[in-house]
């Protein structure tokens, strides 16, 4: 293999961003992936959640963490998703400079 194409093969990557809504698992946290979809005949819009298992390494990320998760090769017999990031930290946004010094 050359090494142009294991650079193409990476770039297909899935990435989700999710909310956690277990961390009773070790190195395991179960994380709720909500979107938008519409029926095919009555044209409405509503929410779905699917629930993912997703694998971290450290058992940092706690419940109502909002993180993003990447696809990876499987873990477990139904874990085949890695913690990349943490967006915000239990459901409250970090904040900056400005906000702190008022």
């Amino acid at each position: 293999m050359k090494k142009e194409n294991i650079v193409e093969i990476k770039k297909n990557i899935r990435k989700l961003v999710g909310v956690i809504v277990s961390d009773k698992m070790i190195k395991t946290r179960v994380v709720a992936i909500e979107e938008i979809r519409r029926h095919p005949i009555y044209l409405k819009s509503y929410k779905a959640t699917s629930k993912i298992k997703a694998h971290d390494e450290n058992n940092e990320y706690k419940t109502g963490d909002i993180v993003e998760i990447i696809q990876t090769r499987p873990l477990s017999g139904d874990k085949a998703w890695k913690i990349v990031r943490l967006i915000v930290k239990d459901g409250v946004k970090p904040k900056t400079e400005d906000e702190t010094n008022d």
